[in-house]
C-alpha cells in the first residue's frame, strides 16, 4: 500500500474522487495551508487531503460570541476537535488536487480542488499550524459485475432525476454527460444524489465499485420514491459541490 503524509482538511461534506470542490478559505490554520501549498512548483500537484468530520463534533467559531458572547474561541490546528482529532474524523477520506488558490485582499483564499484519490487515515499530527495526517491510499477495485451495475445505475438515477425535476415543475440540468467507466459513476452518483453526509460516507468507504452500486441502486429506489411527496428539492451538479467555508 501507497502511505503518504499531507495535509488535513476537515469538512462537514464528503468529497468523491472526480468530484470538484470550491473552498471559501478564512481560518487562519488553513490559510498557513494554502500558504504551504503555493510553495509548491507549479507543474507538481497541490495536495490535501478532506475528511468528512464526525457527527457531534463542530468546529470551534472563529470569533468570541457564539454561542458564549464572552467566550474565548479555541486556537490552534486542532481547535473544535478535541485533544484526539483523529476521533472527530471519519476514517476514509479522499486527497485533492488544488488547481486554483487565489489570495484576497483579506488574506483568506478562494480554492478550487479537484478529488483524486480514496485514502485511510492511519494517524493525525496536531503539532504544526494546520493538521497533516499520516494516510494510506485505497485502490479502488472494481468488483463483481460492476459494468452491468452501473448500466442499472444510470437507468436509476435518470428516473430519479425526472423526480427531482418533476419535484421543481422545471427541466433538470446535469451540466454534463454521465459516463461509462463503473467506477466514475459510482462516485458521481453518489455526490449527485440527495443524502446525508454519513450515508455518503458509507459509499465513500464502499469495499469496492460493484459494493457502491449496489448500495446506490437501494438508495436511488427508496429516494425516488420519498421525493414524489416532496414540493421541491435543491439543484444537483453532477461534478460540483457548493462552496465549503472552513
Amino acid at each position: 500500500m501507497t502511505t503518504v503524509r499531507l495535509p488535513l482538511f476537515p469538512l462537514n461534506s464528503v468529497l468523491f474522487p472526480g468530484l470538484v470542490l470550491p473552498l471559501n478559505v478564512f481560518e487562519e490554520r488553513y490559510r498557513a495551508m494554502m500558504r504551504e501549498l503555493l510553495k509548491t512548483p507549479e507543474d507538481a500537484p497541490r495536495r490535501f487531503a478532506v475528511v468528512a468530520i464526525r457527527d457531534g463534533y463542530e468546529v470551534a467559531p472563529s470569533a468570541p460570541g457564539l454561542p458564549d458572547q464572552t467566550a474565548v474561541p479555541e486556537r490552534g490546528p486542532a481547535a473544535g476537535f478535541g485533544t484526539e482529532p483523529i476521533k472527530a474524523f471519519h476514517p476514509v477520506g479522499c486527497i485533492a488536487d488544488a488547481a486554483t488558490v487565489r489570495e484576497r485582499a483579506d488574506g483568506g483564499f478562494e480554492v478550487l480542488a479537484t478529488g483524486t484519490t480514496r485514502v485511510r487515515i492511519d494517524a493525525v499530527d496536531a503539532s504544526g499550524p494546520f493538521l497533516t495526517a499520516d494516510l494510506e491510499e485505497l485502490p479502488e477495485e472494481p468488483g463483481e459485475g460492476a459494468g452491468a451495475l452501473a448500466a442499472g445505475v444510470l437507468r436509476s438515477f435518470r428516473n430519479y432525476q425526472k423526480q427531482l425535476a418533476g419535484a421543481r415543475e422545471r427541466s433538470l440540468s446535469t451540466g454534463a454527460e454521465l459516463p461509462d467507466d463503473p467506477s466514475v459513476v459510482s462516485y458521481l452518483v453518489a455526490a449527485a444524489t440527495v443524502l446525508d453526509t454519513p450515508t455518503k460516507q458509507r459509499l465513500l468507504e464502499a469495499e469496492d465499485t460493484a459494493a457502491r452500486l449496489h448500495a446506490e441502486l437501494r438508495l436511488l429506489r427508496r429516494e425516488t420514491a420519498v421525493i414524489r411527496h416532496l414540493p421541491s428539492l435543491p439543484s444537483t451538479d453532477l461534478t460540483r459541490s457548493p462552496t465549503s467555508l472552513n
